[in-house]
């Protein structure tokens, strides 16, 4: 792997530090190239090759391309779906234009063999099949972030088919990390409930108990996009964008978690304007085509996680004591 150069676009969100590091790991801090619109002063970024790159500036992505030469592309720089939501045109500008720039980057140089891309369950929508949800099942996504996501998938494809791109991608429902703040996502609340544990031994929860949604632990994130970008390119059978999951729970039951280890814990609930949102989801996400394709399998589920969040919480909280 060492003759690998990777470049990260878009390095700087919560997945992308964390797959920055996991990446010079593996292939060595030389070979990873970190790029966003503006470097982020967190810790992974103050050592390693960082460039400074609007991905729609097609001539910056491409002197960075004939710079360092990567041989694989992990393209992470999106508008996500409440900021989208304020400016669509400006939301499907970045988001489309910004693959295609990859994508045509791939095809034109001969440079890059390999592209990741990130899709989402916000690809589906109101009529998908809410539990158990199929890898090939009903798409009709109602907010611009989910509308390209879905465009992309079919794009990444398209790619694949008529220039032979290697296009691999996953569909990430709610990621749940300790190292990033919530910012206040429908998906979010999973994150400030352990937060608020911590702090003020209760939660107000936005959704209403019973609301079950797919959700994933960051090292299983992680775990699952290294592993379907090191797969063999035969193992890879779809080219829009795989079911992922690792479990799936509604609000109540990761209180219940967190009861386990945090005395006298409790919750009470004042549903919002996301719970519309939360029910146009998937529930229960059917992920068995990744698992016989390339082997996936999470690591965590709801208790394990738990134990790790409130691990790795505690001692921050400690220190601003």
């Amino acid at each position: 792997m060492t003759n690998e150069k990777v470049l990260v676009i878009g390095a700087c969100g919560q997945l992308g530090t964390e797959l920055v590091d996991s990446l010079r790991g593996i292939y060595g801090e030389g070979n990873v190239i970190a790029s966003d619109i503006k470097k982020s002063e967190h810790e992974v970024f103050s050592t390693g090759i960082f460039e400074d790159l609007d991905i729609l500036d097609v001539n910056r992505l491409g002197e960075i391309i004939n710079k360092y030469k990567p041989t694989q592309v992990y393209h992470l720089a999106a508008l996500l779906s409440a900021t989208a939501e304020k400016n669509p045109e400006f939301g499907w500008k970045l988001n489309m234009e910004g693959l295609f720039h990859v994508l045509n980057a791939a095809r034109d140089t001969g440079i890059i063999h390999k592209i990741y891309w990130p899709s989402s369950i916000a690809a589906f929508g109101p009529n998908t099949e809410r539990f158990n949800t199929p890898q090939y099942g009903t798409m009709d996504p109602t907010t611009i972030y989910g509308i390209s996501k879905l465009a992309g998938e079919l794009y990444t494809q398209y790619y694949y088919n008529r220039w032979g791109i290697d296009t691999r991608s996953l569909r990430y429902p709610g990621l749940i990390g300790y190292k990033s703040a919530p910012g206040g996502g429908t998906t979010d609340y999973a994150v400030a409930i352990y937060h608020d544990a911590l702090t003020k031994g209760h939660h107000d929860c936005f959704l209403k108990p019973g609301t079950t949604l797919p959700m994933l632990y960051m090292p299983d994130a992680l775990k699952a996009t290294l592993d379907i970008m090191h797969a063999p390119a035969e193992q890879i059978k779809i080219r829009t964008s795989y079911n992922l999951a690792g479990m799936s729970f509604a609000p109540e039951e990761i209180a219940a978690a967190i009861e386990k280890q945090v005395d006298g814990f409790t919750i009470s609930y004042e549903p919002d304007y996301r719970q519309a949102i939360a029910d146009s989801w998937p529930a229960v996400i059917d992920d068995s085509r990744a698992q016989e394709d390339w082997g996936w399998k999470p690591a965590y589920d709801l208790d394990s996680m738990t134990a790790d969040m409130l691990a790795n919480l505690k001692p921050m909280y400690s220190a601003k004591k």
